[in-house]
């Protein structure tokens, strides 16, 4: 045997050699696809979640259909202000403590105690002259109560202008000939709202018997500071605090209620965004209006899913939810927020039609992540590739020896 000979079987050995071990290590990349790369986890691992018995992660899984989709618009329907405020009818200015107030006694002639006073002045009516007094204005204490000249002291908060005026008169009667009196609220500081937050000015609104909405304290606090669509405004009333995007209040005038003494509205700036990841045209965190968008213009917004790669049955909706959603089914054991959230995956099979309708109907909320996974083929495709290429790689080495 040459010395050529032998050097030629021995890399053909070293070929065979080579061959084998890419074929050892392409079996466990066959078997398990993780090897090859991946965007994020497959259709089946996520489902396999539902599994899992791990009470600090377990993860429910929630198919969105029709029924599911009705059941949260009935909820987000049920979070709005007209629903949770109330739609309460403008009241009569109440009198409290810090309100000022004026008030005016008037007598008939001849005049008794007001011709003689020092506050006197005088009104034609009928021919006759009244004889009347202008008191300096008052400030209702804390105790409620202010001081009127031939009436004493007399309880003003937690009153209208009418009650007064009637006890007043009541009071003067026997005193004074056929007495009026005239009782204005000049300064409101007992009923008031307060606004604050992402506002040109911060302030405390006076509520009058008119009735003044949520727009109109926007309004008379100059507006808000951020585009409107990336503005939320909460109200606080009571021990009740709902939030609601301000495009929507505007867009549904049901919502710009009216409110009531002591309600805080602030304006936050909140810019809505979500985030697209996996076998989709653009993984990135996108911008979207605070009326929010449905799942299908969310995908549009990313343009689409990639044909050669998604999994059509794999559309995934990464939440964290309030614990106490309706529908919603969480472990006793299940890992909670600060504020009381779950983590909820939402699953919609696109490859069936009529989930596009679904899909137009389903509400992306902010900070949702949409995941859509890599078809089984497209992974295989990703084996197929690399060892096509390692065994390109030997066939060149195979052709260099020979």
């Amino acid at each position: 045997m040459t010395h050529f000979t032998f050097r030629r079987r021995h890399l053909h050995h070293a070929l065979y050699m080579a061959r084998a071990a890419a074929l050892c290590l392409a079996i466990p990349a066959l078997t398990s696809c993780h090897s090859a790369g991946s965007s994020g986890p497959a259709t089946s691992s996520i489902a396999h979640l539902t599994h899992k018995q791990v009470a600090s992660t377990a993860i429910q899984i929630v198919d969105v259909d029709t029924q599911m989709v009705q059941r949260m618009n009935t909820l987000k329907a049920a979070m709005r202000f007209s629903e949770v405020l109330g739609e309460s009818l403008p009241e009569e200015a109440i009198i409290g403590p810090g309100d000022v107030i004026d008030v005016s006694l008037w007598e008939a002639p001849p005049a008794v105690l007001f011709g003689v006073t020092g506050f006197e002045t005088r009104a034609m009516a009928n021919g006759l002259i009244a004889q009347g007094a202008n008191l300096p204005q008052q400030e209702v204490g804390l105790d409620g109560r202010v001081t009127v000249p031939f009436v004493g002291s007399i309880k003003a908060a937690n009153r209208t202008t009418a009650d007064i005026e009637r006890e007043i008169v009541q009071r003067l009667t026997g005193k004074a000939h056929a007495p009026q009196a005239v009782v204005r609220l000049v300064r409101n500081e007992a009923r008031t709202v307060t606004v604050i937050g992402e506002v040109i000015a911060n302030r405390r609104m006076p509520l009058t018997p008119r009735g003044e909405r949520l727009l109109d304290a926007i309004a008379a606090a100059g507006g808000v500071k951020q585009p409107v669509g990336k503005t939320t405004i909460q109200v606080s009333r009571g021990g009740t605090v709902v939030s609601m995007p301000l495009d929507a209040i505007i867009r549904d005038p049901a919502q710009n209620v009216h409110l009531r003494a002591d309600d805080v509205v602030t304006a936050l700036f909140q810019p809505y965004s979500f985030i697209a990841l996996g076998a989709t045209s653009a993984q990135a965190e996108l911008p979207f209006e605070g009326g929010g968008i449905s799942l299908a213009q969310a995908l549009g917004r990313v343009g689409g899913l990639r044909d050669e790669r998604a999994d059509v049955r794999g559309v995934f909706i990464f939440r964290m939810e309030d614990a106490l959603t309706p529908g919603i089914s969480v472990s006793a054991g299940a890992r909670h927020t600060a504020d009381g959230k779950v983590p909820i995956i939402y699953r919609i099979d696109l490859g069936d039609p009529a989930s596009f309708f679904v899909a137009q109907d389903f509400t992306i909320r902010d900070k949702d992540v949409v995941y859509v996974s890599n078809a089984p083929l497209a992974d295989l495709q990703k084996f197929v590739n690399i060892v096509s290429s390692m065994t390109y790689s030997i066939v060149n080495i195979g052709n260099v020896v020979k």
